[in-house]
């Protein structure tokens, strides 16, 4: 009985969890019922660029990406699912050619993951409602936490504060008050 009853409980939770798009065909900020689209979607959706990142774990060119050097502030979204992952107030200059971050905006849409594709394992940062590949994790950023989110621009969609609001991000305009 107890398992009929969770298996029926799952299904319904399956069920319920449709994806809402907005006008634009953009999915909603409630990443709860979070559906990733097809790859037949992302292909049309996303460059070229964006794919091969998000989706092959690729990696772009050092100091020849959108968000390398940008100053703004703002908040990085991620560029498949819209799920809030870094913020410019936890931006550095680390020398990468990368935008790098000592800390993710919301630690539970960030996803970390042993990687083996080089010779030593490394830290692979995902996100984590979309799957979307960001980037790679280090030890060796900044205080206060000593973290380098070393972070592809192609996996990522910048939201400047003048932007938060009608973007759908309201919640975070309280970080660039000062």
């Amino acid at each position: 009985m107890k398992k009929t009853i969770l298996v029926l409980t799952c299904l319904l939770s399956a069920f319920a969890m449709s994806t809402v798009f907005s006008g634009d065909n953009t999915q909603s900020k409630s990443t709860s019922a979070y559906a990733k689209p097809t790859d037949a979607e992302l292909k049309q959706r996303l460059t070229a660029l964006q794919y091969s990142v998000t989706q092959n774990e690729d990696t772009e060119r050092p100091f020849h990406n959108a968000y390398w050097d940008e100053k703004r502030d703002g908040i990085y979204v991620d560029v498949v699912s819209g799920e809030a992952l870094f913020s410019s107030t936890h931006k550095y200059k680390s020398g990468t050619g990368w935008p790098s971050f000592y800390q993710p905006l919301e630690p539970e849409n960030v996803a970390e993951k042993k990687d083996y594709m080089l010779i030593f394992p490394r830290t692979e940062v995902r996100s984590k409602n979309a799957d979307s590949h960001l980037g790679h994790l280090f030890e060796d950023g900044p205080k206060p936490t000593g973290l380098r989110y070393c972070i592809n621009s192609a996996s990522l969609k910048f939201v400047a504060k003048d932007d938060l609001k009608k973007e759908g991000y309201e919640k975070y305009t309280g970080l660039f008050e000062n």
